[in-house]
């Protein structure tokens, strides 16, 4: 399995960005990306233009047939198979190869949803946690996309709260199968998969995954969904009435299908990254042929300085969003230096490597889809009533963004888990957060500081970023303690405020890393630092709102504006340069 990363590699616990200093040679960037990484990328975004583009308007008028034949013709070049072993029929590459292909394939919101749904959610469970029994019976099927894949989680009262599934499976008599009853909603490729990965409770109780085959008696799939976006790809409930499913079809371990789902969910969360990349800059390239395209009161409205302000802050946003999915792609790759399917426990120790990364998948999901809505608005604004008329990307762009604030866990739940999960650790003794946030509470009454010697305006504006998330933390589990996890309006504004963080600091870290190379972002990142402190502090006043009053608030806001001072840059001008450079090159470029 090729590796990402080629050189300081070094092993980092999840969420120690917040405490610790990572060095610029560390970060993985797109920048970054190897001879094959980027020859992945040609074959996906060759096979995208050949053979999707041309398609699009029959697979989004409901032409399932063709969806899946393309599914096939993508499997034939690997593409959906990328990190399966050979042994599988995959092409065993690295997990950035299989994010690259999740941006090349997100141009479209429909088909990117028949492959996300196949070669991920739909393939991963059996990859990761299959026997081989079952690897060698279904994988190679799954590779060439001769069976389509779908992931039966949701159902009717059970979204988010996965665990509240009410569908059953009973061991019958003679202990040589499952009988599988119950309903799940909204699955992706229902419609025309072969295989699903079921999720249902053993004897009511204990919570477990099942391969599930189309062909068995009592499967049956509902009429399509009638939805708001993505209409080309296939999305069905799938109903389970007496499913007599081979016992050898078990899944990973009886009650340990929270394991499995969990772990999906965090992959799916990093994937949404780059297909949110790809659909970004999708429609980035479509206003900018328009924007010079259109002419109002004699001139292109390409000139107009409030479109250019728009054309840039899509670009800064896409920016911050590459620099964080890389980011935490590299970071897991980290734990899998040497990676190889044929050890022992490579699947345990792909798992883990996630796992490990866990709050920062839940960040990239929110960041992304959040980043999407914004660009793909934008988008529909520049084109003005045209934007709002089905003969243009954009409107179907729009209609199709809107899901991945939905998708694999809503943005609300990662919201909270991203807080939740980082002061798990620290209970645990795995994340320093309580001896930094002491040591913050030291600087904070010695005085005002200058910032470290020779520090650059960018580093001390990260470095009071993560001050402050960790002064919002302190007062918040100092107010609330064990019963924080009641309090999501906190939770959730801290984890708005870690986002943050993370997004400055992975765009400042990528920037220094290619500083070398020329200007790689460095107007995008002198504007996202300030509007990320702005935002920072919104946050940050709401939380310490909530955890004190009177002099006790006022001292925590004191401190706030002292982390929070900046002084503004012309962002009107940085704007303009990075509108003027996207206008010259037609696309999105750093």
């Amino acid at each position: 399995m090729a590796t990402a990363l080629s050189n300081a590699v070094q092993r980092r616990a999840g969420g120690s960005f917040l405490i610790e200093d990572q060095s610029a040679a560390e970060v993985f960037t797109p920048e970054d990306f190897t001879p094959e990484h980027l020859a992945i990328a040609r074959t996906a975004r060759e096979f995208f233009d050949k053979e999707v583009a041309p398609n699009l308007e029959a697979i989004q008028h409901g032409d399932r047939d063709l969806a899946v034949s393309l599914l096939r013709k993508a499997a034939a070049l690997g593409l959906e198979a990328v990190i399966t072993p050979e042994r599988y029929g995959g092409m065993e590459m690295d997990l950035v190869s299989m994010m690259i292909v999740a941006e090349q394939f997100a141009r479209d919101g429909s088909f990117a949803g028949w492959h996300g749904a196949h070669a991920g959610i739909g393939t991963l469970p059996l990859l990761l946690f299959g026997t081989e029994e079952q690897k060698q019976k279904y994988l190679p099927r799954l590779s060439s996309a001769e069976l389509v894949a779908a992931y039966c989680l949701s159902e009717p009262q059970a979204g988010s709260d996965a665990l509240a599934a009410k569908t059953r499976a009973d061991l019958a008599p003679d202990g040589g199968e499952y009988i599988l009853n119950g309903q799940k909603m909204w699955i992706t490729n229902g419609g025309k998969a072969g295989l699903f990965t079921v999720f249902a409770k053993i004897g009511g109780e204990q919570f477990s995954a099942f391969l599930v085959e189309r062909d068995y008696p009592g499967v049956s799939t509902g009429a399509e969904e009638k939805k708001m976006g993505i209409k080309g790809s296939s999305t069905t409930p799938v109903f389970l009435d007496n499913v007599h499913v081979p016992a050898s079809n078990l899944l990973g371990e009886p009650g340990r299908g929270h394991i499995i789902a969990f772990n999906i969910l965090n992959l799916g969360r990093l994937k949404l990254g780059p297909f949110a990349i790809g659909g970004m800059k999708n429609v980035l390239q479509a206003s900018l042929a328009y924007a010079k395209e259109r002419k109002a009161f004699g001139h292109s409205i390409s000139d107009f300085g409030v479109i250019r302000h728009k054309l840039a802050e899509m670009a800064v946003r896409i920016f911050a969003t590459e620099s964080i999915s890389w980011r935490t792609s590299g970071l897991i790759e980290g734990h899998l230096e040497g990676f190889s399917w044929d050890e022992p426990d490579a699947a345990r120790r792909m798992m883990k490597a996630v796992e490990e990364f866990a709050a920062e998948c839940s960040m990239v999901k929110v960041y992304a889809s959040e980043a999407l809505d914004y660009v793909v608005d934008e988008g529909v604004q520049i084109h003005g009533g045209y934007g709002y008329h089905q003969d243009y990307a954009v409107e179907r762009a729009y209609r199709d963004s809107r899901i991945n604030r939905i998708f694999e866990g809503t943005n609300e739940i990662n919201r909270l888990l991203t807080t939740g999960m980082l002061l798990k650790r620290a209970q645990q003794g795995r994340l320093a957060l309580v001896k930094a946030a002491k040591s913050l509470m030291d600087e904070i009454l010695s005085g005002p500081s200058l910032g470290a010697d020779g520090e650059s305006e960018e580093h001390r504006l990260v470095h009071n970023a993560k001050k402050v998330a960790l002064l919002s933390m302190a007062q918040a589990f100092e107010k609330f303690g064990a019963a924080m996890e009641q309090q999501q309006e906190v939770l959730s504004g801290i984890a708005d405020i870690v986002m943050e963080v993370f997004a400055m600091e992975s765009s400042l870290l990528r920037v220094e890393k290619h500083a070398k190379a020329g200007s790689v972002g460095r107007d995008m990142v002198t504007v996202l630092l300030r509007e990320s402190m702005a935002r920072i502090e919104i946050s940050a006043r709401e939380v310490l709102a909530a955890c004190s009053e009177g002099d006790a608030l006022r001292s925590a806001l004191a401190v706030l504006r002292r982390f929070a001072k900046y002084d503004p840059v012309n962002s009107i001008a940085l704007r303009r340069s990075i509108a003027e450079r996207l206008l010259s090159a037609g696309h999105y470029v750093v």
